[in-house]
Parts: structure tokens; C-alpha cells; sequence
């Protein structure tokens, strides 16, 4: 608790003056230092921590049958393929097989982000509007993206996140590329002895 202390006081030094009683304060800071600890225990306590969060990723039912299902092969004008590339470049190609002659020129660079978002829904309005839905009542839209050896994963959980805020619920990881897409993507690939 707080203390008053005096000091001081009666005559001064030979100069025949009075002087007046000079009074000090000294708080405890004990009590203070409790409650301090107190309320940092009680919030410690009382607060509820920031969970985790998780990204959903649905993936295909496991089928009974050990025999594949037949399906309709997906049509290149139908897809938008997305590569991701070294140093958080993104390679798509629109509407177009990578087997094509038009390919190599039609091969367009986007970073993440906006380009990549902008790129995205452009692809989707562009097919949904000249397709019709399937039997099941699925948009025509599907991405097919393919990480390479010199993408990080980071930039996997980018693209995934992209597929969340745009609202893209048919896509498919691929983890190889073709002859086709290896030829018209070169070196931009290919790994450095710098990425290693």
C-alpha cells in the first residue's frame, strides 16, 4: 500500500530560516504486480486459441470395383490447363491440347494473383457460355492443373486456393506431362542446377 514518509524539517542551517516539513510518497507495487499476473493468467485461460485452419479438398469415391469406369474423354476445348513453373510463374493454356499446332503460340505466362485469378474466369465464361451442362447437371468448365519438378508447393496451395475463390469445383491434379506439353513448355521447366 501507499506510505508517507516525512522528512525534513525545523531550522535550516545557520540562515535563521524555517523550513517547511517535506512530505514523500512510496507506493508498494506488490499488490499491483498480483493483480497483473492475475488477469494475464485469467485471459490466458478464458481465451480460446486460434485453431488451425485446413483447406477441403475434395477427392473421387473409392470405387467397389477394381475396373475402371468409362468415361467420356474430356474435350481440349473444354479445359483450361494450368502449369506452374520456377520462380512462381504460372503457364496456361486455354481451350487448346497441347498436341496442337497453335499451342506454342497460344502458351500464355500469368503470375498469381489477380493475372491468375483474371485468367481463370475469363476461361470459365468463355466455356460455360458455349457449352451446355453435362447429364449430371456439371458445368463444362474443368481444370487440369500439373505441378513440375521446379514448382514448390507453395505455389500448389496457391493455385488451389485460386480454385476456392473463383469457385471452380471440377479440377484434377496431374503430376507428369506429356511429350507434347514438355516440347512447347522447353526450359522454362526443366530444372537449373541452381534449383537443386
Amino acid at each position: 500500500m501507499a506510505e508517507i514518509v516525512e522528512s525534513g524539517g525545523g531550522k535550516g542551517k545557520g540562515d535563521g530560516k524555517v523550513r517547511a516539513k517535506k512530505l514523500s510518497t512510496r507506493v508498494d507495487m506488490t499488490p499491483m504486480v498480483d493483480l497483473g499476473f492475475l488477469l494475464i493468467t485469467f485471459f490466458m485461460l478464458a481465451t480460446t486459441l486460434s485453431k488451425p485452419t485446413s483447406m477441403t479438398l475434395t477427392v473421387p469415391d473409392k470405387q467397389e470395383d477394381k475396373k475402371e469406369q468409362e468415361t467420356e474423354p474430356l474435350k481440349a476445348s473444354k479445359v483450361l490447363t494450368i502449369f506452374l513453373g520456377r520462380n512462381d510463374d504460372v503457364f496456361l493454356l486455354d481451350g487448346i491440347a497441347a498436341d496442337d499446332d497453335k499451342a506454342a503460340t497460344e502458351l500464355k505466362t500469368v503470375r498469381f494473383g489477380t493475372e491468375l485469378r483474371d485468367a481463370i474466369f475469363k476461361s470459365q465464361t468463355r466455356i460455360n457460355s458455349q457449352n451446355e451442362k453435362d447429364a449430371e447437371g456439371n458445368l463444362p468448365f474443368v481444370v487440369v492443373i500439373k505441378p513440375t519438378e521446379v514448382s514448390t508447393y507453395k505455389n500448389v496451395v496457391d493455385v488451389l486456393d485460386e480454385m476456392a475463390i473463383t469457385k471452380t469445383k471440377r479440377y484434377a491434379m496431374v503430376d507428369f506431362l506429356t511429350d507434347s506439353e514438355k516440347k512447347i513448355l522447353g526450359d522454362k521447366v526443366t530444372p537449373r542446377p541452381e534449383d537443386k
